[in-house]
Order: C-alpha cells, then structure tokens, then sequence
C-alpha cells in the first residue's frame, strides 16, 4: 500500500496530534501518573499547551500529553515532522541519512535531524527478547567486520592484524519467525559468542553456522548443529545453510556502506536495532509500510534518549 506524504498528520500539527493519540490511547487517554483509562478532560482552549489532559481521578488530577512518557517528550520539532521522519525511516530499505532528513524537513542545523534519527532508533529496539528457536526450530548464526575500532587499536597500541582492528557484529536469523536480532560484540571467540548464543537461542534449537573454529563447541549446547563449509565452496547442503543471514548482512553493510556511509562504534547498536526492525517487520511477513511506521510509534513509549549521553560523540550521516 502506497503511502501520502501529504497526508494530514504528516502536514498538520493537530491532525498529528489525533493520529498519534490514536495510536497511543486506543481505549481513551490513559493517565501516565496513576494509570486511569478515557477519564481525562482535554484542556482545548482553556491552555497554550496543545494537546493537554487533565486527569479526574479525585486523588491524582494532574495534566499530562500523549507525548509524555516518549521519545517526543519535551521536544521543540513539531510532532507532524517527528511522524514524517518516523515515516521515512520505517519505509527507507536501507535507511535515510541525517543529512536527508536535514534537507527534507527543513530544520536549522544537521544535529537536529541527527539526534531525532538516533530518538526513532531508539523506539525501534526489539522489547521482546524471547530466545530464537523455540520448539525445535532453525536458527542461523554467523559474524562479519565492517568499520574500524579506534579503541582497541588505542589500546593494543598497533599490536594486531587482519580483522582485529574491525568492529565485530554478531547476527541471529530465527527461521521460523523470520526476526533478526545483532549486537556489537567485542571478540570473536567461542568463549565470548557461546554464553551470546546461550541467552538468545532456545535449548530445543537447531543452531546453523559456517565452519569457523570458534562454533565448533555449540553443538553441545544444544539439540543440533550444522555447519556449511564456505573455505571448500559449500553453500548449501539441503536446508543447511546461512544464506538467510548472509542476505541479511548484504542489507545492512549497503545501507551503512552507501546511506549512513560512517558510524562510530559507539552508536552502532542502534543502526542495528533500525535493520534489525525493518528486517524482523518486512513485507514479506506481511507488514507493509504503514504498518511499520504504527509498530514504530507504539514502540516510542518509555524510551525517553537524551542528547547529553551523546554529547561530544562522533556523529555519523
């Protein structure tokens, strides 16, 4: 389904508001102080504050906005731009640069634009961290280097070679469902991937990987692993093989390669938890980008970020 760009809650700020409340409140305003449900009046007139509640629960009383509690809170950028940006992100398949956001939405600096990228990540993070591969199910397991990591070449002081200096990734296909799940690690070594692996697959699983040294253990952890060995040309044997999460690694490297271009290890996880959600909730799952877009801003809830964390971090495109 094709999106409007003009649609009234990418353009207009109380058609954003209602789209957003909509979204949020499904059964009526819910008080984030005490928790009461669609018993609040709405203050339309009687404040400057838009979208302003009062609570009537006798012992509460107290105003609050649907933004309250979310990644908009206390925000200056209108809410139709953070729902158009949101938008653009969710639907982008590999991303949408800061830059681009920066010229789109028309805003005064680039760090505006890179801070509310780095805000709509943070909505995006997987909530559910159930492990893969329960009920018996395939999981897919590989790694890959990309970037270079300025800490451990400061602190090995040039001591190393080959992919050491590179930011390792660690990647998770669960099959069956169809989710990815990455994370930065910082060693590629069974002794740091297995305890990984232990808490994010299921016992039950049938764990797939290439023939790197450093799986050779996981198979005693659990109900099986299969190896495709890539050194000798074998890619697939039957069903086993890691195809899936090659695919979803040719993804990401083209969307951090061609579209954000440079990140700083130091925000990696959150470019990770953007492909992670756009791949867990693609169309072939049957999510569409709308659909996207709504899981997202559900997602914006409790995940307040603030600039000063990131204060004097690198910023990427």
């Amino acid at each position: 389904m094709k999106t409007d760009l003009t649609a009234p809650h990418f353009t207009d700020e109380e058609a954003a508001r209602a789209h957003y409340e909509a979204i949020r409140w499904p059964d009526g305003p819910v008080c984030p102080h005490c928790g009461s449900i669609d018993n609040a009046t709405k203050m339309a007139g009687k404040t400057t504050r838009p979208g302003l509640y009062k609570c009537k629960a006798r012992e509460c009383r107290k105003p609050f906005t649907a933004t309250m509690g979310t990644i908009y809170e206390r925000s200056h950028i209108p809410l139709h731009k953070w729902l158009l940006a949101t938008h653009l992100m969710c639907a982008s398949k590999k991303g949408i640069s800061a830059h681009q956001l920066y010229r789109m939405l028309g805003f005064g600096s680039y760090k505006t634009a890179w801070f509310m990228a780095h805000r709509i990540r943070e909505a995006m993070r997987e909530g559910d961290l159930a492990p893969f591969g329960g009920g018996g199910g395939g999981v897919e397991v590989d790694e890959t280097f990309m970037g270079f990591d300025d800490e451990k070449f400061a602190q090995a002081k040039g001591k190393g070679r080959g992919f050491y200096w590179k930011v390792k990734v660690l990647a998770l296909v669960d099959r069956e469902t169809g989710r990815s799940r990455a994370m930065v690690v910082d060693e590629v070594r069974a002794r740091t991937l297995l305890p990984i692996l232990q808490a994010n697959i299921a016992k039950e699983a049938r764990v797939l990987t290439d023939e790197a040294r450093y799986y050779t253990k996981v198979g005693a952890h659990f109900a099986a692993h299969q190896t495709v060995n890539h050194s000798k040309d074998e890619w697939a044997r039957g069903d086993i093989h890691v195809n899936t999460i090659e695919g979803y690694f040719s993804i990401f490297k083209r969307g951090m390669r061609g579209i954000y271009q440079h990140c700083g290890k130091q925000h990696l996880h959150r470019y990770l938890a953007e492909f992670d959600f756009r791949y867990s909730n693609r169309i072939a799952r049957g999510v569409d980008d709308n659909a996207r877009t709504t899981l997202a801003l559900k997602g914006t809830v409790g995940r307040r970020l603030t600039y000063r964390p990131l204060a004097g971090q690198e910023a990427s495109p």
